[in-house]
């Protein structure tokens, strides 16, 4: 499959079936966010796998809306960057979750983003908090998002070339 092909087959899934997504497919796309470049190749990211169905029950109320799916989810990968190192954690962890997100796609495994970097949970905890609490993690590490992954055979169609917006795009010659 073309990288234009993923990119068009890549959707939001939410839903899932509840079946294993194998431990080799998890890899792969851990290996996909860990090939991802970053600012002068200092390397911020880190991602931590969870499986465990109470932390994606925990993880699933990292955000006030948008997070429930992480319970049903299979697993989820949460990233986050070390600040110290680089102070493009933000470009440098979203880059890394692109790269794992279309992964994802090429091997059938449904996902989706959670963004936790400028939300809230419905306490009105800050989400990259909340998530830091769960992992004891240090406040040098910033969380940009966690991607949730499972599998579901009613994946939406496809995006087709037709639909994309091409004004967007100007020539400067």
């Amino acid at each position: 499959m073309e990288l234009l092909d993923i990119m068009l087959k890549r959707r939001s899934i939410r839903e899932y079936d509840g079946e294993d997504v194998a431990d080799e497919k998890v890899d792969k796309i851990l290996m996909a966010g860990l090939l991802a470049p970053t600012s002068r190749n200092r390397k911020p990211c880190e991602f931590i796998v969870v499986k465990d169905n109470d932390m994606l029950k925990r993880l699933s109320h990292s955000k006030s809306a948008g997070s429930a799916m992480l319970e049903n989810a299979n697993c989820a990968i949460v990233t986050v960057a070390d600040s110290d190192k680089a102070d493009t954690w933000i470009e440098d962890s979203s880059i890394a979750m692109a790269y794992m997100d279309l992964m994802a796609t090429s091997l059938d495994v449904a996902s989706c983003w959670v963004q936790s970097h400028l939300r809230r949970t419905s306490d009105d905890t800050d989400s990259e908090e909340y998530i830091r609490g769960l992992f004891d993690l240090d406040d040098k590490y910033r969380i940009v998002g966690i991607l949730s992954l499972g599998l579901n055979d009613n994946r939406p169609p496809a995006h087709t070339l037709d639909e994309i917006d091409k004004s967007k795009i100007r020539y400067v010659k």
